[in-house]
């Protein structure tokens, strides 16, 4: 292939499908034709109401829809009906569940169930937020600026609990008065012979004296100095206020994005992240005590472990010996999830480190006013998995959790007044989400117990850990409980099949009832869509690796095969569900097929829904097992099926065309030609949150961040190789495929191709940017697999 440098302004090429009824035209148009599917279902407050999204006229976006417990058929909610509608947001029930707060468009309401009434606390232009039930449910606590205040639900009055002030105000108001000699004479000599300003200062000073007689509560004033306050919470009982101060880090400097398709005609720049790397300021913690008067800090330093150096410095043996040596307690961040007791009596909050390698949970005790330590957990790679953020309160004295200590993300408790732990859940599957049924005996959990491809919700009594399977459909189940706990909307869907809306009722046993049917359209059901295989094969150690297989019509010996990489890394595409992220690829693959080839799609390591060690097995060398495992699938369709080894081509977007990028230039002879869509190419480029988490930070551990960069391994290319990159890619930016384009002109590689696309982002939004890039991907596997 001759060396290209395109943009996606120009035409391109045309070629005709003579095997399939598919075309990229049909399946990379608006996606309304496949049909519409609800969405982000929710409940009415007493539990008679469902709401979901949906659009079954065609309309430019879906509308708002509602059912009933006695009248099932869909109907559409007016305008009327919207204005005072809340729409999915977070829920704060009472101790009875007869009452709801919650925030809409930055203001407060009070809900109830009976009578069924909706009132609005507050209506300002200030943004309240945090808003729960507290003081015994009689009043309703919130956070207004960076203080908390209390709205009284019988009276309807409004007092402020906190006085948070930082240094400048503080200041502030010591330079408003004089501070010397000399400034003492000249404020008194104004007074003196300018009459106007001598009445105005005894009006105001007669004022604040009255002011302060009507005063009956003094608030103290909690200075926050120039740090940041985070994680304010108010005890249920009132009484306690905890937060957070982090010392702001040294401000990192951010990319821009370069925009030249704009309105004015002018180049604009769109104000981008900042890159890998970025040090956090240190974090301390407060608790508050507003009857006693006091303020305690809590102490961060001497957490087990806190003085641990991570295992990856050994390879660094001076840096190594030098922090031995130094034995300085490693930077912490708290305040991001925490929570209270029922009874105010114990608070609840998460300490990570900044290396991203341990996670603390401590128990605060507000009658002892001292801390202890309720679990660690410990990854020399990086804490994460499903769950990592779900905490809170079974009851006064039991907290629940949820860890990967085991190897799995799972379930737990813990007795503060014992100090012991009990496992909830056990075995080689994930608790992907658990709540509290509003009785507090039971959790809702959904896992993937019985096949890692599908999900369903269990009801796990608390009591003794027994386990009931509330849904039975199979492929993936999204649902939703009724705040009564008695109803669950369920949306279904299989891998061929869209997502539809079911409403059960919270039983083992019950049988779902469908709500919506308009998930395929007439057009979309005249194909005969593939429900891929799902395979399990061994990898090169041992390993089972699922995978998605699609199969042509008339397989044989010698046919061409293609590996699709998924992106993000951390996500899952070997399922039984509807892909709402992949399915324009689903479509792409059953055109593959049509056209003779096979297509895997291997859940690789990193992978979600596996387990920890699958999670983290591309610490500190992204390229690694990861690409391993889809050489190890190319290998599997030529064992399995017969597929021509010198025909298998490769393609994904964004981690996936990351692999796509390592796979043609370090094992050149497996793939002959690849695609790579809004690829990684160094990740030195990336952000923070999810790079460090992986590679540590590049100024000390740039050994992975050179095994793991493509740009350092572009010599290798020998195959054909497309790449296709948004040019307002805010996400991996386009300078990342830029600097390999330059490397690749300076390697004198002539077999590839760039394509750039003015006005799309890292997600494609226009149909026809789709419709060009998955032309030139189907012409370069036609063109180089079938030669």
């Amino acid at each position: 292939m001759k060396k290209l440098i395109v943009l996606a302004l120009m035409s391109a090429p045309v070629f005709l499908l003579a095997q399939s009824s598919l075309t990229i035209e049909k399946i990379m148009q608006d996606p309304k034709w496949i049909g519409t599917s609800p969405s982000n279902p929710f409940w009415n407050a007493g539990s008679d109401t469902l709401f979901f999204y949906w659009n079954p006229e065609g309309n430019v976006s879906d509308s708002l829809y509602f059912i009933t417990l006695k009248n099932t058929t869909p109907q559409k909610v007016t305008i009327e009906q919207q204005q005072s509608l809340r729409r999915g947001e977070i829920v704060r029930w009472n101790k009875n569940n007869t009452a709801a707060v919650y925030i809409m468009k930055g203001d407060i309401f009070y809900e109830t169930v009976k009578p069924a009434k909706t009132i609005r606390v507050t209506h300002t232009t200030d943004f309240e937020s945090n808003a729960a039930f507290a003081f015994n449910d009689t009043k309703i606590a919130y956070q207004s600026g960076q203080n908390l205040f209390a709205w009284d639900i019988a009276t309807g009055q409004i007092t402020q609990l906190t006085n948070f002030v930082n240094s400048d105000q503080q200041s502030g108001a010591r330079n408003s008065q004089p501070t010397n000699a000399a400034e003492k004479w000249l404020a008194n000599e104004q007074l003196q012979y300018i009459q106007v300003l001598k009445e105005r200062k005894e009006k105001s000073d007669a004022r604040r004296d009255y002011n302060e007689k009507l005063r009956t509560e003094e608030f103290k004033k909690l200075v926050t100095g120039n740090k940041r306050m985070m994680g304010l919470a108010l005890s249920p009982d009132g009484r306690n206020v905890s937060y957070a101060l982090t010392q702001p880090a040294t401000s990192p400097k951010n990319t821009i994005v370069p925009n030249y398709v704009t309105e004015s005609g002018y180049t604009t720049d769109i104000p981008g992240r900042s890159k890998v790397g970025t040090v956090g300021g240190s974090t301390e913690f407060y608790v508050y005590d507003r009857v006693d008067d006091t303020l305690v800090a809590v102490d961060l330093k001497n957490l087990e472990g806190i003085h641990d150096i991570p295992e990856f410095y050994k390879d660094y043996p001076d840096v190594y010996e030098k922090l031995k040596k130094e034995n300085k307690p490693r930077v912490v961040s708290v305040g991001f999830r925490s929570a209270w007791s029922p009874d105010g009596k114990h608070l609840l909050f998460e300490v990570r480190s900044q290396d991203h390698k341990d996670r603390w949970l401590l128990v605060y005790n507000a009658d002892s006013k001292t801390t202890t330590q309720a679990d660690r957990q410990h990854d020399e790679a990086w804490i994460g998995g499903p769950g990592m953020f779900n905490l809170g309160w079974v009851d006064e004295t039991t907290l629940y959790y949820q860890s990967e200590k085991t190897g799995y993300s799972h379930l737990y408790l813990y007795d503060v007044n014992s100090k012991t732990t009990r496992q909830l859940t056990s075995g080689n599957y994930e608790v992907q989400s658990a709540s509290l049924s509003p009785d507090q005996k039971y959790f809702y959990i959904t896992t993937n117990e019985n096949d890692p491809g599908q999900t369903n919700l269990y009801k796990l009594r608390i009591s003794d850990g027994k386990q009931e399977k509330i849904t039975t459909m199979p492929g993936g189940n999204k649902v939703t409980i009724s705040p009564d706990g008695k109803q669950v909307a369920i949306l279904n869907s299989y891998s061929n099949k869209p997502w539809e809306l079911y409403l059960q009722k919270n039983e083992p046993g019950s049988k779902p009832v469908q709500i919506t049917d308009r998930g395929m359209s007439d057009e979309f059901k005249a194909y005969p869509w593939r429900a891929p295989e799902v395979v399990a094969f061994p990898a090169r150690d041992g390993a089972k690796v699922y995978a998605r297989v699609y199969k042509p019509n008339n397989p044989r010996p010698g046919m061409p095969a293609v590996v699709f990489v998924h992106g993000a890394g951390y996500l899952q595409d070997a399922h039984k569900w509807w892909s709402d992220s992949y399915f324009r690829e689903y479509m792409f693959h059953n055109l593959l097929a049509d056209n003779g080839y096979y297509v895997i799609a291997p859940d690789y390591r990193a992978s979600s829904g596996y387990g920890r060690d699958w999670r983290t097995a591309i610490y500190r060398h992204m390229g690694g097992w990861d690409l391993t495992d889809n050489v190890d699938a190319a290998k599997y369709l030529v064992d399995t099926y017969g597929v021509d080894a010198k025909r298998v081509g490769v393609y994904g977007g964004s981690y996936g065309g990351f692999i796509t990028l390592m796979g043609m230039f370090t094992t050149p002879d497996v793939f002959a030609a690849g695609a790579g869509l809004r690829s990684v190419t160094e990740w030195a480029n990336y952000n923070d949150g999810y790079t460090s988490n992986i590679l540590n930070d590049p100024f000390n551990d740039s050994l992975a961040y050179r095994r793991s960069s493509p740009i350092y391994f572009a010599e290798g290319l020998k195959g054909h190789l497309l790449m296709c990159h948004g040019l307002i890619d805010v996400n991996v930016h386009a300078q990342d495929i830029i600097k390999l384009t330059q490397r690749l002109i300076e390697l004198k590689k002539e077999n590839w191709e760039l394509a750039l696309y003015p006005l799309e982002d890292h997600g494609f939004v226009e149909p026809t940017s789709w419709m060009d890039e998955y032309k030139r991907i189907f012409k370069l596997f036609e063109t180089v697999l079938k030669k």
